[in-house]
């Protein structure tokens, strides 16, 4: 079995309670709870093919808002996107 080391960490109360029912609820350790938590998100990190052949545009178009990802609705309604439109 490999070493392990000992890391603290500060997460939001409500992160901690997530993690400390889960760990209640399947009799297991916190800290089993947060490695597998760890190891899960580390494996959504590998990069699909299909992302490999974009990779160079993303984040190339300019001239966007900032916020656009958080006010898509905003700014997709000031365009007029999704209006009816007379025929």
């Amino acid at each position: 079995m490999s070493s392990t080391k000992s890391l603290t960490v500060r997460l939001p109360e409500a992160l901690v309670a997530e993690i400390e029912a889960e760990s209640r609820a399947r009799r297991l350790s916190k800290s089993d709870i947060v490695r597998e938590r760890l190891s899960a998100a580390n494996g959504m990190r590998e990069t699909s093919p299909l992302m490999d052949a974009i990779a160079d545009l993303v984040g190339s178009v300019d001239g966007l808002p900032d916020d656009l990802s958080s006010a898509k609705k905003k700014h997709l309604g000031a365009t007029g996107y999704g209006r009816k439109r007379p025929r």
